[in-house]
């Protein structure tokens, strides 16, 4: 038995000087260095051979004589080499997160004998995304908050009327800009040296309003529109809006505005029959200005029915947007489903639908709230 484990521990030392020797000899370089192909590091994929990789993603340069490679650039920025991942035939290496300052669609590998092989290849770079605003609805000279991601200056943001707008600051995922003179209802673009961007919505969003103040219409509370703004009020941002100045008791029953297809007039029938017959395509959006705090109490909305559900859809508290405008995203999914867990189905009502915003929940609220633009909107502009 002994000398079965002798021969085995000698068969395994004759294997592991012979993977040395081998390793050894694939390090000696000689000749003139090549790039043959460049593969992704998946061994399930060893055959997928690229020409374009993604941000700090993990490739293998496969050639002849690299083993002398002391560096590596993409666009002019440098990666990082690990000495165990350079062989005579391959370089395992990871492409720079960093955005170039020049886009060159080349790497570069350099040698310690000065000498340099270049090759093209390109870093996929992702151009801006534009998902969303702090508020829709900004008037010309004001600041404009845009969300979203890859935003790699320079940029430029242009606004509905190829009209740029003053950028104030950038951060990773937030841009700050000026609404320029002449703006109108459309997408925005956000331009970067990497592509161009545009809104998954639609600024100053003028689709399928179900609640205005331009005129007002409905069974309740024309007292809460206002038409001319004092200075304690806030700027309007598309005509007439709501305000809510009052205290509202616990449990008190207040209606704000809203009402059946008939009083509504053809404002109620601005809802589309698809978001009706596919509510996961839409969603509820409206502006809101807090200028105290939504800290109590419960707001119950009712949008696309045949008639009033107490209810349903209940958008709870805490809310404050300390005294600015802020559009506010709710899935219309979400508000359908809430019906339906009551018992009740939408269906597609040609004549109008019944809206209603109401104020009826637990707690007192001590009520300064301004509305604007209820409208049921596509989630892609």
């Amino acid at each position: 038995m002994k000398t079965k484990f002798r021969y085995i521990y000698t068969i395994l030392i004759a294997l592991t000087f012979g993977m040395v020797y081998s390793a050894c000899n694939d390090d000696e370089t000689s000749g003139t260095p090549r790039i043959d192909y460049i593969r992704i590091t998946e061994p399930t994929s060893s055959d997928s051979l690229i020409v374009s990789a993604g941000q700090g993603q993990l490739i293998a340069i496969i050639g002849e004589n690299l083993g002398k490679a002391m560096g590596i650039e993409f666009n002019n920025l440098p990666a990082t080499l690990t000495s165990p991942y350079v062989t005579n035939t391959s370089i395992l290496v990871r492409v720079p997160s960093e955005v170039p300052s020049e886009v060159t669609n080349q790497l570069v590998i350099y040698f310690s004998d000065g000498s340099s092989l270049p090759y093209d290849f390109t870093v996929s770079i992702n151009k801006p995304s534009v998902t969303s605003m702090e508020c829709e609805y900004v008037n010309d000279g004001g600041m404009a908050v845009i969300y979203g991601n890859y935003f790699y200056e320079p940029l430029q943001v242009i606004f509905p009327g190829e009209l740029e707008g003053e950028i104030v600051s950038v951060e990773d995922e937030a841009i700050k800009v000026m609404v320029p003179s002449g703006t109108s209802p459309g997408q925005i673009t956000v331009k970067s040296n990497f592509g161009t961007g545009l809104s998954t919505f639609k600024f100053r969003d003028d689709r399928n309003i179900v609640i205005s103040s331009d005129p007002f219409t409905g069974w309740w509370n024309a007292s809460y529109v206002v038409t001319d703004p004092g200075e304690d009020a806030p700027e309007k941002i598309n005509g007439n809006y709501i305000r809510v100045q009052k205290t509202i008791g616990s449990w008190a029953w207040t209606e704000v505005a809203g009402g059946p297809a008939s009083a509504m007039g053809d404002i109620s029938k601005n809802i589309p029959d698809e978001a009706i017959l596919h509510p996961g395509l839409y969603s509820l959006k409206f502006e809101i200005n807090t200028l105290k705090p939504y800290n109590n109490n419960l707001i119950k909305f009712n949008f696309g029915l045949g008639s009033e559900l107490n209810d349903a859809y209940k958008w709870n508290p805490p809310y404050d947007t300390e005294g600015k405008w802020e559009t506010i995203t709710i899935p219309y999914s979400e508000i359908v489903k809430s019906y339906e867990d009551l018992g009740v189905t939408l269906v597609v009502r040609p004549e109008g639908y019944w809206t209603r915003i109401l104020f009826h929940g637990n707690g007192a609220l001590d009520c300064d709230i301004c509305f604007d633009n209820f409208r049921i909107v596509p989630n892609k502009y």
